[in-house]
C-alpha cells in the first residue's frame, strides 16, 4: 500500500491510507490536470487494471461518500450525489456491524431512510456515532485526510553539454555530485551505507557502480576515493553525457562529541573493511562470534563483519584432562 501511496502521488499532493486495502485521495484543485473527475478516475481504473490490480474507485462530496460509494456504489461519478448515496445501504456508513443489524430489524436499510428519520430518536437509540457517520457522508461534517510523509529521496544528477569519456572527468563529475548529496544527508542527520552511480552514454545505454560501505558516511573526501576501482570498469562507449548519483540505503548519524581522549579506532577499522569489501566484496568479509554451545566446533559462527558487532563474551577455555578414556558401555 506505500507503493501505490507514493504512485497515487501524480493525481494529487494529499494521498492517505485508509484501512488495511484502501486510499482516500483529496483532488480538491487537481482534477482539471487530467481534463475533469470523470477522466481521472478513468485515466486512475486504466493505469491500476494495467498493472493487474483489481480496483474499485468512488467519487464523492466527503471523504465518507467517497468511502460509500467505492465499497457499496459505482466505480463512475455520480451526476447526483445525494440521490446516489440515498440508495446505498447503511452499512456504507462505516457503522459497526451490530448497529447495521439493528437499523434493519427497524426497517432502515437505506441511507436514504436515515435521511428521512428525525435524529433525536436515532441519537438516543444508537448514539453520536451513528449521526456522525451520516454527517461524514453526506458531507456536512469535515473529515481530515492525514497524508503520510514521503520517505526522503536522496539524489543528484549532472548532465554534461559534450560527452566524457575519460576516467579523471568522470572522477571529477562524482565528486562535484558526492558533496552536494553528502550536504543533503548531514542536514537530514543520516549517513549513506549504499551509494548507486548511473552513468548514461550517449546512446542511451546505462552503466552501473553501486558501492557499500562498512558504515554510514556523509563525508565526500571519504567516499569519493572508493569509486576508483569501480569506475575504471566502466565502458564508456562513445562518451557519458549524464552522470546520477543515489543514496539508495541510508542511516542515521548521531552527532558525536570528539574530545582529545576519544579514539578513531572504530572509524579506522570500519575505514578498512569499506575498502577491502570494495575489493572483494563486504559479504566476504567475515568475522567470528561466540556461541552457546559445548561442542567446539560449534562454540563460534562466522557473519560479515560489516554487519555484525563485536562480541567479547567469549568463553574461557578451562582445563582439561590430556587423555579422555571412552565412557563405560
Amino acid at each position: 500500500m506505500l507503493a501505490l501511496r507514493r504512485w497515487a502521488t501524480r493525481y494529487c499532493p494529499w494521498v492517505g491510507l485508509e484501512g488495511a486495502d484502501g486510499l482516500t485521495l483529496d483532488i480538491t484543485g487537481s482534477a482539471h490536470l487530467f481534463g475533469d473527475e470523470t477522466a481521472m478516475l478513468a485515466d486512475m481504473h486504466h493505469r491500476l487494471k494495467r498493472a493487474g490490480i483489481a480496483v474499485r474507485i468512488g467519487l464523492g462530496i466527503s471523504r465518507g461518500s467517497a468511502w460509500a460509494l467505492a465499497h457499496y456504489g459505482t466505480t463512475s461519478a455520480p451526476n447526483d450525489m445525494q440521490t446516489a448515496l440515498a440508495a446505498l445501504p447503511v452499512a456504507a456508513l462505516r457503522i459497526e456491524r451490530k448497529t447495521d443489524v439493528a437499523l434493519q430489524r427497524l426497517g432502515l436499510r437505506t441511507i436514504g431512510d436515515l435521511t428521512a428519520t428525525e435524529r433525536a430518536p436515532l441519537a438516543r437509540r444508537f448514539g453520536p456515532e451513528l449521526l456522525l457517520r451520516l454527517d461524514q457522508a453526506t458531507g456536512v461534517q469535515s473529515e481530515d485526510i492525514n497524508p503520510l510523509k514521503a520517505p526522503p529521496h536522496y539524489a543528484v544528477r549532472m548532465s554534461f553539454p559534450e560527452p566524457i569519456g575519460l576516467c579523471a572527468d568522470v572522477m571529477a563529475g562524482v565528486e562535484r555530485l558526492l558533496v552536494k548529496l553528502c550536504e543533503q544527508l548531514a542536514l537530514d542527520g543520516v549517513g549513506a551505507r549504499t551509494l548507486l552511480l548511473s552513468l548514461r552514454r550517449v546512446d542511451r545505454d546505462t552503466q552501473e557502480v553501486e558501492l557499500r560501505l562498512a558504515r554510514a558516511l556523509h563525508d565526500a573526501p571519504r567516499i569519493l576515493p572508493l569509486f576508483q576501482r569501480g569506475i575504471d570498469t566502466v565502458d564508456a562507449g562513445f562518451g557519458i553525457d549524464q552522470l546520477r548519483l543515489m543514496a539508495i540505503q541510508v542511516e542515521k548519524q548521531p552527532v558525536q562529541q570528539i574530545n582529545h581522549v576519544s579514539s578513531g579506532s572504530k572509524d579506522q577499522f570500519d575505514d578498512l573493511l569499506t575498502r577491502l569489501g570494495a575489493r572483494i566484496g563486504l559479504e566476504n568479509i567475515q568475522r567470528f562470534l561466540p556461541a552457546d554451545s559445548h561442542i567446539p566446533e560449534r562454540s563460534f559462527i562466522s557473519a560479515p563483519a560489516a554487519f555484525s558487532s563485536p562480541n567479547d563474551a567469549w568463553t574461557h577455555a578451562q582445563p582439561r584432562p590430556i587423555r579422555l578414556f571412552p565412557p563405560e558401555p
